[in-house]
């Protein structure tokens, strides 16, 4: 069992910066997958990026490539999300999740995550 705690969320302006942060509990927070998705209001959730258990690969939907950065410090049991660039329709609640798998490829799919953490929101003005 691992709980994730997101925290860096707030309002910035377009164009602005923001560093997301997702704490974990536990001791096996080194061997899990990690991933970040986000919900608009309305909207469906939806993947933003994910990271291998032990930061080499990395996979991020289309829209956030070249804007947005996923890493992590597993000696911090945190994975972050870097934000640049950001757009009006990068406002939502943002969470983590963790998968137990050590899966070949980076899942996409929210139901291949086994861990949430609560969310934190993100809003850009315009």
């Amino acid at each position: 069992q691992v709980q994730l705690v997101e925290s860096g969320g707030g309002l910035v302006q377009a164009g602005g910066s923001l560093r997301l942060s997702c704490a974990a509990s536990g001791r096996t927070f080194s061997t899990y997958t990690m991933g970040w998705f986000r919900q608009a209001p309305g909207k469906e959730r939806e993947f933003v990026a994910a990271i291998s258990w032990g930061g080499g690969n990395t996979y991020y939907a289309d829209s956030m490539k070249g804007r947005f950065t996923i890493f992590r410090d597993n000696a911090k049991n945190t994975v972050y999300l870097q934000m640049n660039s950001l757009k009006p329709e990068d406002t939502a609640v943002y969470y983590c999740a963790a998968d137990r798998r050590r899966a070949g490829v980076l899942p996409s799919y929210d139901y291949e995550y086994d861990y949430w953490g609560q969310g934190t929101q993100v809003t850009v003005s315009s």
